[in-house]
């Protein structure tokens, strides 16, 4: 995946106006007529390789972040999106942060308080595993558990999602006006293929651990996670903020739709190495003097006169 082919390879499942957006749309098996795993494995190596050389001016140029949010419903390969994508990156200069069931300290405050404690700093990519849209997914499917946040009466109304889209599009539109870049990623799995993939946890032991009871009776709720996530789609999807939703029932192509939507957000950064400017040349010249032993006060070994 070469820089400047990224865009275009991402464009089909980017929404950044969510008025005409539906859901059925999208087909979880959609690999954009691609069938060679081998050739995604190696475009995927070189979609990792462009976007580690531009991680490096985004943190040397200091100037602007990235963050990335990832939505989706369990077993949709958020982990391994994340895992596998960012694998040729800096860590020092990622930060992911998964957001699980709040904490009572977390209720106590306004349902973006706790992500808004995580934001990326200058320079680096942050990524969210979930994050505070799952106010207007899980708490919307389940509303006892908007009960727990005990939030006024009178502000608990009917409009209460639209209210909080208008909150969410705020933020996001304050976070770019501040540098901040942000792209959103709901990884659009099948029911079929989610079953599937419970299966197979439930029949390796390895597995074990990332099966939960309660992941399978979620399924329940299928139809109601669907139009949450439509409406979510539909009121939060901005320009400046987009929506990707990407075909999940593949991970190969789930894996190379982000990557590439990753570097088409880094390409519009134009991002560039910081000019040095002739004050900086002039101590880098000295350095240079030194280091050589044309500094007058060390031999070529590097030691004092005299040591």
């Amino acid at each position: 995946m070469k820089k400047g082919r990224a865009g275009k390879f991402a464009r089909p499942y980017r929404v950044d106006d969510g008025r005409r957006f539906r859901l059925k749309d999208i087909d979880p098996g959609d690999t954009a007529g691609l069938d060679d795993k081998k050739g995604a494995r190696a475009a995927l190596e070189e979609g990792t390789e462009a976007m580690a050389e531009m991680q490096e001016r985004l943190y040397a140029q200091d100037r602007r972040a990235l963050l990335l949010i990832f939505q989706a419903m369990d077993a949709a390969g958020k982990d391994g999106t994340i895992k596998h994508v960012m694998s040729g990156v800096n860590p020092q200069g990622v930060q992911v942060f998964s957001f699980k069931a709040p904490s009572s300290e977390e209720l106590d405050h306004d349902f973006m308080w706790r992500t808004m404690r995580c934001l990326p700093e200058r320079g680096r990519i942050g990524i969210f595993n979930r994050s505070y849209y799952e106010e207007v997914l899980v708490v919307r499917v389940h509303p006892e558990l908007l009960e727990r946040q005990r939030l006024p009466p009178a502000l608990v109304t009917k409009e209460i999602w639209s209210e909080r889209f208008q909150d969410i599009r705020s933020f996001e539109r304050y976070l770019d006006r501040n540098g901040i870049a942000v792209r959103k990623f709901f990884l659009h799995v099948s029911k079929n293929e989610q079953k599937k993939r419970f299966l197979e946890r439930l029949d390796n032991p390895d597995k074990y651990w990332k099966f939960s009871a309660a992941d399978a009776r979620e399924r329940r709720h299928w139809k109601e996670y669907m139009s949450a996530y439509e409406e979510m789609i539909r009121g939060t999807a901005t320009e400046y903020a987009p929506w990707y939703v990407v075909p999940a029932d593949n991970k190969w192509f789930t894996r190379l739709v982000v990557a590439a939507a990753i570097i088409d957000a880094l390409e519009e950064m134009d991002l560039k190495f910081p000019k040095v400017d002739p004050a900086r040349r002039r101590e880098m010249a000295a350095a240079r003097a030194e280091l050589l032993g044309r500094g007058g006060g060390k031999d070529g070994g590097g030691r004092k006169a005299g040591d």
